[in-house]
């Protein structure tokens, strides 16, 4: 293609509409580039499962350890959130709503852990083996589907090219070599996942135990609310494809923040429900998850323990609490006066549970970024308890090993400045051999051990059924 054309577009990045085209296809046509990212909006949803993005090929790759950042695996000692706000700067865009939210920029997670690089924490006994506090490729290309219109459309930077001429003949490069891609012979055939061995890392009586105990941390005051988990594992056979694992967690346990990351040495499957926090242009958005209940197939039972979980005073308290922790953490970065809780424990209805999910909204202050935000409110109080930091303490005491991605958050860092993070929970860490897998419920004065035992069970019977032998 000649320079000449390329230059009389109007602007980059370079679009090319690609219309319908299938999720899954699009994925298993172009994994081969490395380092794949699907941002899935598996369960659809006028809103929240409006869009699902999907890359591979990073142009760098950033990784967080022990609170310090390295780009291709050079170390870049000093803060790590500083460090990745000045990678990300030289290709700072202005927004263009007319575009999708995500035009490229970091996709990755940050794990649980990575709290200990914002706040004082304890290190837990067992680390997370080979796995990074955190871990971003960054993408110049993305495809991005807009569900609402069943069209999805490709869009090529060209970073990390910053010269006009340079960055105009990368993007259409790259956006030629997506589309010869999508245009090429399928693959043979989607690769397939023997069901996993999944068991529990602890018997039943130790983990009401620790429930037990930290009720006991709540009755002496030290908290109002924490966040005790249990850990179900399984041996990966050779060959184990996190790919098709993905696909039938996807095709059990549809989520509207459903992600798949795979960065070769380790892989994420994620099948969460849970918006962490979004940024769009200063308008900040969290969508605390406290409150559950297993649906029925019945639609009256159903109807009922929808019904009973609105009325839960116990599930309302633990919702008003994270609430009031969300309130308390915007607050820090956002205008005075700006947040606001416009839905208080509204129900949601998924594939397998009810929900109580409230939504929490502020104003970015005026030379704040996303990076401001994550330092103010990493890791959602949802998954943490009340107050934070002591709830934080308890729960490394309590469980005694690193979460790793589970509860930390998966999502876009765009170069545009948007940034939308899920809570990483339903969600399935491949490393070191074995497949792990969490799950976990908020702890009150009103708990009762036996009960959260049972509710951490109704979270993960649908994963792990659908990911496991039957």
């Amino acid at each position: 293609m000649s320079e000449r054309p390329l230059l009389q577009k109007a602007a980059l990045p370079l679009v090319a509409d690609l219309g319908p085209l299938d999720v899954l296809d699009a994925a298993e046509r172009l994994r081969g580039l490395g380092t794949p990212a699907l941002l899935d909006s598996a369960m659809r949803d006028p809103t929240l499962g409006r869009w699902s993005y999907l890359t591979a090929d990073p142009f760098a790759l950033v990784e967080i350890r022990d609170g310090i950042l390295h780009i291709d695996g050079d170390a870049r000692p000093g803060d790590a959130l500083a460090q990745l706000r000045d990678i990300l700067a030289p290709f700072r865009t202005p927004p263009d709503p007319a575009m999708p939210p995500f035009q490229g920029g970091a996709i990755g997670f940050f794990g649980y852990e990575f709290g200990r690089a914002l706040e004082r924490l304890p290190a837990p006994p067992i680390g997370a083996g080979s796995l990074p506090d955190a871990a971003f490729g960054l993408y110049d290309w993305v495809i991005a589907w807009d569900h609402e219109t069943s069209r999805a459309v490709l869009v090529s930077t060209g970073f990390p090219e910053t010269e006009p001429a340079a960055r105009a003949a990368r993007a259409a490069a790259r956006r030629d070599a997506v589309l010869t891609r999508l245009a090429a012979p399928a693959p043979s055939g989607p690769e397939s996942a023997p069901p996993l061995a999944w068991s529990a890392d602890e018997s039943r009586a130790s983990y009401e135990a620790k429930v037990a105990r930290s009720i006991e941390y709540v009755l002496a005051g030290d908290i109002f609310e924490t966040n005790i988990a249990q850990r179900f594992s399984a041996p990966l056979p050779a060959g184990f494809s996190p790919w098709a694992l993905y696909r039938r967690l996807r095709a059990a346990n549809p989520a509207t923040f459903a992600a798949f990351l795979d960065f070769g040495r380790f892989a994420i499957a994620s099948s969460s429900p849970e918006r962490f926090v979004k940024l769009e242009a200063d308008r900040v958005e969290a969508r605390p998850i406290k409150g559950t209940a297993p649906r029925s197939a019945d639609p009256e039972t159903d109807r009922a323990r929808a019904a009973a979980l609105e009325a839960s005073v116990k599930d309302r308290a633990e919702n008003v609490m994270i609430v009031d922790l969300l309130r308390n953490d915007l607050s820090r970065v956002c205008r005075p006066h700006s947040v606001e809780v416009p839905v208080l424990c509204g129900l949601e209805s998924y594939a397998t549970v009810h929900h109580l999910v409230s939504v929490v909204t502020g104003r970015l202050e005026s030379g704040r970024d996303g990076l401001d935000l994550i330092r103010a409110a990493f890791p959602g109080g949802s998954i943490t308890g009340a107050p934070k930091v002591r709830a934080m303490e308890i729960i490394t005491e309590m469980e005694g090993r690193a979460r790793g991605p589970y509860c930390g958050s998966i999502g876009y860092l765009g170069f545009d400045g948007a940034m939308d993070l899920n809570i990483a929970i339903r969600t399935v860490t491949l490393a070191d051999g074995e497949a792990v897998y969490w799950a976990g419920g908020a702890i009150t004065a009103l708990s009762d051990p036996a009960d959260e035992y049972e509710e951490t069970l109704v979270k993960a019977r649908r994963v792990l059924d659908a990911t496991g032998r039957p």
